[in-house]
């Protein structure tokens, strides 16, 4: 499986990039070193969308807290990039795609990252990964 995140990105030439503490959702809390990882600067942050491929270098999950009894999972990774997108994709370009039945990957995508504007990790399918490929 592949996974990918939407969060601060300040450099997205960087060649390495380390989220701390990040919230996950539909399958993220199981990323783990070697997984490929998409990046997408957070347009809530100033960023523009999928920016970068990447490789988890780490992954470490953060252990819940006793006193909390409802909480989202939680991980650490770092990242090396391997690819700067060439082709832009973000909210803008994803947003038209709302029939969450439908079984496209901008669907998929629009679904987990926007539908919710929370910055995550979140795994994604093999048709959404294929699809991301394209933007590289």
């Amino acid at each position: 499986m592949a996974y990918a995140i939407k969060a601060k990105i300040e450099d997205p030439q960087a060649e390495t990039f380390v989220f701390a503490a990040q919230k996950t959702m539909y399958g993220g809390k199981h990323i783990a070193k070697g997984d490929v990882v998409f990046l997408f600067a957070s347009e809530n942050e100033g960023g523009r969308g999928l920016v970068a491929r990447g490789v988890v270098t780490s992954s470490e999950a953060i252990p819940r807290r006793p006193d909390l009894e409802r909480q989202t999972p939680r991980v650490s990774i770092a990242v090396r990039r391997t690819a700067l997108a060439v082709k832009r994709l973000g909210r803008d370009e994803l947003k038209r795609f709302k029939d969450w039945k439908d079984g496209r990957p901008e669907t998929e995508l629009n679904f987990k990252f926007y539908r919710q504007a929370t910055n995550k990790i979140v795994g994604v399918s093999d048709g959404a990964a294929a699809f991301l490929e394209g933007f590289f």
